[in-house]
């Protein structure tokens, strides 16, 4: 039997695999920009190979690609008529790379996202965007996903329509905030009251993901978990932002020597700015203190990184076997069958 996603939060961590946007894109199968999954209906072995990483490397959940597969960014690229089938395609993709994991099958969730429409002072834009959230989640609800995941909300007005509409399907729902540089969402609320809010109209984990990094997503995961008595979900991007600059929009890179084709290193040229695993892993060991229950990565993150944190809250992945291990390393290992030569020469190499 597969365990139900509240089911696993009741037994302990459970992990989430994002970042397909950027990996997908690294990978040569998305265009930066416009960023939309056309990877589903384009490349689908390739986005099916990029589920499989993510739950090999830890991830319980296989998160259908429809970031941005929303009638909005469909409509911009000329594409309307993709929406179905690109969703359908997404959800069904996951659910069989889902059945493959040779443990116990993995979850398969929907996804809907920031819509980019979103005005407080504008009726016709909440309408626009329910209908849009209610024609997502209808084809998650019809394809046998297990739960709703609604993610980068900077709106608190707007998370509050997507879970609305996922609970009228009578889906479980994950809702998690992207803080911008203002420290707060875009209608004034602070994150951890957004959060409360919303765990008191149903969601079942609520917190963060995107845009900020482990230094400054940090704080206000501490502030959510003392403000909500349910499951917190926390997944940053893997990017060294700091308190001036304190998401991946704005990043500066000193070291670059060359002129950019954007005006920031967002979202193409971040790379220098990544954290190592192991910045990740001691994030991971002071999200678990503060008492997060749902972990993941975001925008950036690969495989390792993933399986860096799942293995730091205790878990271990199916492919915990490709884990670093230096001993026979020819340079740094101490596996007395080694070339001596080589390894004293080490510190000089």
């Amino acid at each position: 039997m597969k365990r139900t996603l509240e089911e696993r939060l009741q037994d302990g961590p459970v992990i989430c695999g994002e970042g397909y946007l950027f990996e997908l894109e690294r990978r040569g199968y998305l265009q930066a920009g416009s960023f939309v999954p056309e990877v589903a209906l384009d490349n689908p072995q390739a986005l099916k190979q990029t589920y499989r990483d993510y739950m090999l490397a830890g991830s319980d959940v296989v998160l259908a690609f429809t970031y941005n597969g929303h009638r909005e960014k469909m409509r911009i690229i000329g594409k309307e008529d993709l929406l179905e089938p690109l969703n359908r395609q997404a959800i069904r993709l996951a659910k069989e790379v889902a059945e493959e994991h040779p443990e116990e099958e993995a979850l398969v969730a929907g996804n809907i996202s920031n819509t980019n429409l979103f005005d407080p002072e504008d009726e016709e834009s909440k309408a626009a965007i329910r209908s849009m959230f209610h024609e997502m989640i209808s084809w998650c609800k019809e394809e046998g996903v297990d739960f709703v995941n609604g993610e980068t909300f900077y709106y608190y007005e707007e998370a509050k329509i997507a879970l609305e509409e996922i609970k009228k399907q009578g889906l479980p729902a994950v809702i998690t905030f992207g803080v911008m540089g203002e420290n707060k969402l875009r209608d004034g609320y602070e994150v951890e009251e957004a959060c409360r809010l919303l765990e008191q109209q149903g969601a079942l984990v609520v917190g963060m993901n995107c845009f900020r990094g482990p230094a400054t997503m940090q704080p206000y995961i501490e502030r959510i978990t003392q403000a909500v008595d349910g499951y917190v979900g926390a997944l940053p991007i893997p990017y060294r932002t700091t308190e001036e600059h304190p998401t991946f929009f704005n990043l500066p890179d000193g070291g670059c020597s060359c002129s950019l084709p954007t005006e920031t290193t967002f979202p193409t040229s971040l790379d220098p700015l990544y954290c190592n695993r192991y910045e990740l892993a001691e994030w991971a060991k002071e999200a678990q203190r503060s008492g997060v229950h749902y972990y993941g990565l975001c925008c950036g993150a690969s495989p390792s990184m993933l399986r860096e944190v799942a293995e730091t809250v205790g878990r271990k992945t199916v492919n915990s076997t490709y884990s670093p291990d230096m001993e026979k390393h020819f340079l740094f290992g101490s596996d007395s069958t080694l070339n001596q030569t080589n390894t004293a020469y080490k510190t000089r190499a």
